[in-house]
């Protein structure tokens, strides 16, 4: 009868897991998954973003577990480091680089086809641009993203390289100012709320 697989050390679960054993690559990334998706969550604040974020760690452990020196720390602490090192390099390439709100609006359906309604949309367009020209440039991005492009809130704090708080404030914030902004223009302005997160 042989050592049981959860009672194996942290060192030799990383070496069996290298090594493609199926049980103790089970055991392995159950003793550590709760770690690495915190690790990744705490991050990234996206439960998405964090579970990619684990998966690749795991995938990383496994390519390089071979080379893995215990004089340089913990298993726990070196899956840790690559963790955090792969969700700080995914904030990296989410994050999005400042667009001009007329951008972000032209960039949004071009409208209806007849030319009466064209020419209303246009000029309803025109208006909801010199609106959000009246915004914190930080402010008329994150509108445009969650209200008129449909992300949600997270998805505008990754794009923005933004905490979840921030991008929830940023929105919060533009809404209102649109609201006042375009209380007293014939605009039909039909922005919805994004859905909180």
């Amino acid at each position: 009868m042989g050592i049981p697989v959860s009672s194996l050390s942290d060192e030799a679960l990383l070496s069996g897991f290298a090594s493609g054993d199926r049980e103790l690559s089970v055991a392995f990334i159950r003793r550590f998954q709760s770690r690495v998706y915190g690790v990744a969550l705490a991050v990234l604040g996206d439960q998405t973003g964090a579970e990619d974020v684990a998966q690749q760690a795991f995938e990383r452990a496994w390519r390089h577990g071979s080379v893995y020196d215990a004089r340089r720390g913990s298993v726990g602490t070196w899956l840790a480091a690559i963790t955090r090192n792969l969700a700080i390099d995914s904030t990296r390439v989410k994050k999005a680089y400042p667009v001009e709100v007329g951008a972000l609006l032209a960039a949004i359906s071009a409208g209806p086809n007849d030319p009466e309604d064209k020419a209303l949309e246009s000029e309803s367009r025109r208006e909801v641009g010199r609106a959000l020209r009246q915004l914190p440039p930080e402010q008329a991005r994150a509108v445009v993203l969650a209200a008129m492009v449909g992300m949600s809130a997270s998805q505008v704090a990754a794009a923005e390289g933004i905490p979840l708080g921030t991008a929830k404030t940023r929105i919060r914030s533009a809404m209102r100012r649109l609201r006042d902004n375009l209380r007293d223009t014939v605009v039909d302005v039909r922005v919805v709320e994004p859905a909180s997160d």
